[in-house]
């Protein structure tokens, strides 16, 4: 996996870090158990200060995205229903109104916006679904 980060950008280093994760994940580019760089070196590779890696990390292992393995390295963890279903529709039902409320300030119709969106969920993978 390629990391960037924009330094100019109004979002975090770190939070650009995670959402390149969690993006990567979503699309199927890294897989459960695949291997990401050391906090080191990424920060290197970057040129970032390592506390900024080491907080993305945490903040993903948190959220169950990752795994720390002592003495290994830092791995893809593998998809966990952690949540109710419940609580899961919830939180995604605040995501789609969130989306909607900029789709329509962006002055989109509902038809554009359902069209664009069949467009892109073909470049996910969802739960139950492989390519």
């Amino acid at each position: 996996m390629k990391f960037q980060c924009d330094s100019t950008a109004r979002t975090p280093i770190y939070r650009q870090l995670i959402e390149q994760v969690r993006e990567a994940v979503a699309r199927g580019r890294v897989q459960p158990g695949d291997r990401l760089p050391s906090v080191r070196q990424l920060s290197k590779d970057l040129v970032v200060n390592p506390n900024t890696i080491a907080r993305a990390y945490t903040e993903l292992e948190r959220e169950g995205v990752l795994n720390t393995r002592p003495g290994l390295g830092v791995f893809i963890a593998s998809r966990q229903a952690e949540l109710t279903n419940q609580a899961r529709e919830r939180r995604l039902a605040a995501l789609i109104d969130r989306f909607l409320t900029e789709a329509v300030h962006l002055g989109f119709a509902a038809e554009q916006v359902t069209e664009m969106l069949q467009k892109r969920i073909g470049q996910f993978q969802f739960a139950g679904t492989k390519e």
